[in-house]
This record gives structure tokens, sequence and C-alpha cells, in this order.
């Protein structure tokens, strides 16, 4: 069942502004308790407008913004089943930095070099570092998606798996249409509410939102120089540092210590060039640079050197895989070669979590088995394959699964 807050008699709204009011000082845990039924829906929504109005968004905005919003199950399902990340390293990038992409990317920063030259200038992130965002989130804004904002924010926002995040961004959502920045007929996009051709969450959108072609308003939708300016406003923001490296493919001797190699363990430079490592140049430098040793899908695939600009990539999104990819797209478009690919495979989805099953039966913490080799995953292989003797790349294959059985 599905209801809309345009199903309530008027007088029932108006009536309940006063209790929403009160609702709005502090949203008590008991807003959360009948959280993800549509049945309850229309009463999340009334209460959701008096902490609208508290917070400022205009009375006119927040009924006729809200009074388009209804409940989607479509929204929970996909926000429960996000499989693509169960895909490894090369799957992923080979179908996400596709001869396309790499052509169209090409073109955008050849036919808005001056933008881009100008954008650099002022936020200090380079071209292809924008274009390969742009590319992978919209197809260079191409795809933006066709769902109503509102109606996916608020219905995540009654759900209860991260309802006060996207209470946050509903509210947010709200204020971008009370300062007029969008129309409601253009808040439209994926199923997680983002926004624009660089998916933006609403909160994002107002804190990062630069109006780059000077037209008096931020429109990531409809503008490429917003969309993007805005995006280097947000990595700069991140902690981008001007004119450093941020991905650089390497080679690794088959003697280095696998246990090194993490993202999250920042060694010098000179450590990673003692130990044999190289790129396509020959010998690394020997410096203090901090870098970090990737390896995707273990020993036996792609090796790359994550430096600290590589940490943004890892704060836009927080996939390992997504931001791989999206590093090294940007290399590609800067003019570096493909990924030598090596010889690794990956395990099926279900062996993974068969896997994490028995990793959270020893005492691991592996977080929800889901066949995602995430963070945790990786750090609870590793662990294993240095009790049972094997190279500690933190990358699960048949034979570790053979070991822990």
């Amino acid at each position: 069942m599905t209801e809309t807050l345009t199903a309530c008699r008027p007088g029932k709204l108006v009536r309940s502004l006063a209790l929403g009011l009160l609702a709005a000082v502090a949203v008590p845990q008991a807003a959360f308790a009948t959280c993800g039924k549509a049945e309850t829906f229309t009463d999340f929504l009334m209460e959701f407008r008096g902490e609208a109005l508290a917070a400022g968004v205009p009375m006119d905005t927040v009924d006729r913004s809200l009074s388009t919003v209804r409940f989607d199950p479509g929204v929970v399902k996909r926000d429960r089943g996000q499989g693509v990340f169960a895909q490894s390293f090369l799957e992923f990038s080979d179908r996400m930095v596709n001869k396309n992409r790499l052509s169209v990317g090409a073109s955008q920063l050849q036919k808005h070099r001056a933008m881009f030259t100008e954008i650099e200038q002022r936020f200090g992130v380079p071209g292809p570092v924008l274009v390969a965002f742009w590319g992978l989130e919209t197809d260079f804004g191409g795809n933006l998606g066709d769902l109503p904002t509102l109606t996916s924010l608020a219905t995540l926002a009654h759900d209860c798996r991260r309802p006060e995040m996207f209470r946050g961004e509903l509210l947010a959502a709200l204020k971008l249409l009370g300062r007029g920045d969008l129309r409601l007929d253009e808040m439209r996009g994926p199923w997680a509410g983002e926004l624009g051709q660089t998916q933006f969450l609403a909160s994002k959108y107002i804190e990062y939102g630069v109006d780059f072609d000077g037209d008096g308003r931020v429109d990531m939708i409809e503008s490429s120089a917003d969309a993007l300016a805005s995006s280097a406003n947000y990595i700069a923001h991140l902690g981008w540092q001007r004119g450093q490296p941020w991905l650089e493919e390497v080679s690794v001797p088959a003697s280095f210590p696998w246990e090194e190699a993490d993202v999250t363990l920042k060694r010098p430079r000179s450590l990673f060039a003692a130990a044999g490592v190289a790129n396509a140049a020959g010998p690394l430098p020997a410096d203090e640079t901090p870098v970090s040793l990737i390896l995707p899908m273990g020993r036996s695939g792609p090796a790359f050197l994550a430096y600290p600009n590589f940490d943004v990539y890892l704060e836009w999104n927080k996939s390992l895989v997504y931001s791989t990819t999206a590093a090294y797209y940007a290399t590609r478009l800067a003019g570096a070669p493909p990924v030598r690919r090596g010889s690794a495979t990956g395990l099926a989805a279900a062996d993974v979590k068969a896997l994490q099953t028995k990793l959270a039966a020893m005492g691991y913490d592996v977080g929800k088995p889901d066949g995602v080799i995430g963070a945790q995953t990786r750090a609870a292989v590793r662990a294993v394959q240095q009790q049972v003797g094997l190279p500690a790349d933190g990358w699960p294959t048949a034979e570790l699964i053979a070991a822990v059985r």
C-alpha cells in the first residue's frame, strides 16, 4: 500500500503543525519506531513538515514539495541490493572505463580546455580527475536518473537502515528548493537521491555548490560548468593537494612482504623503492613521500601506488573498487597506458559470502556477509592468510577457502 500526503485532509495537515514544530526541536528515537512501513509514511511526513518549517524552509515550499512525495518500496529494495561492488576491480573497470568513456572523456577535456584550466587555477583539481567522476557518475551529464528525488529521500528517511542521514538530506533538498537553485520538476535522479551531473547529495550541493557560469544560481543539472566547479570545490575541501599525483601503476617483485600492501598503511616511498617496487620509468624515487600499495585483486593482479590524493577518492566513495576505478580512469585520461591485468581471478559472490560467514564464526568482524570484499573482509583475510602461511595480500582465493575448512 502506498500513501501520499495529498491523501490527507487539509485540516488535518494544518492541525499537525503544532505537534510537528515540537517534534522538530529534537528528533526522538520514538520517531523511528515505525520506520520502513508504508502505512506509517503519512505520519512521518506530517512530523517532518514541522521540522522543515522550524528550520526556516518557506511554508509554501514545504507544502508544495511534500504533497508530491510517496513511499517507494522499490527504493528500499535497491538500497538493500547494491551488488555492483561485489565485482572485482577488473570486472568493474572493464565495464566503466571502456573505449567510449575514454574517447568521450578525452573530447570533453579538449572541448572545455579553457574551463578546466580556470577551474584548476581556482581549486587545484586537474581536468582528468573531474572528467573521470563526470563520466562514471552520469556519462557526462547524459544519464542523471529519472526518479523523483524527494520521494527517494523521504522513503530512505522513513526506512530503518539510515534514517538520520536521509532525514538530513531531505531537509537539505527542501532548502535547495526554498532558495531557488532548483525547481521541483528538476529534482529527479537516481534511487539514492543524488542530484546533478556529478551526483551530489543535497547537503553537499548546499555546502559546496558553485555558480561558475554566473547566472545567479547553482545549477548542477543543466550547467556542466556549475557541476564541475562544484565538484572541484568539494574535492579541494576534502584535502586535494594541488599538483600532486593520485594513483600510479607499479610492478612488485614476488619477494615483497605482502602484508605491507594495504591502502590503510602509508609508508615512505623509499621503502617501496628498496623492496624493488618500480613504475613504468624504472625504480621509484627514494624519497619520503607517503604512499600505500594497493592490490585490488591480490598479488597476482594489478598493482598501484596510492598517493595522499587517493584518500579523496575514498571520501567520495568508500568502495575500494569504485575509488580505484575512478582514480585509474583519471590516470588514463591524463595519458597513462592500460593497466597490466596479471593473472588474478575472483571468487564468485556466493563463495565470498560463505567465506565471510566462516570468518565471522572464527571471531573476525567482517560485517554482514554480503559477498562484497570490503575493508573488514580484506583485514580478516589477511590475518588468516598469515596464520595459515599464505601470502598475506588480503585477496580471498580458493586456496584460502580450503585452508579455513
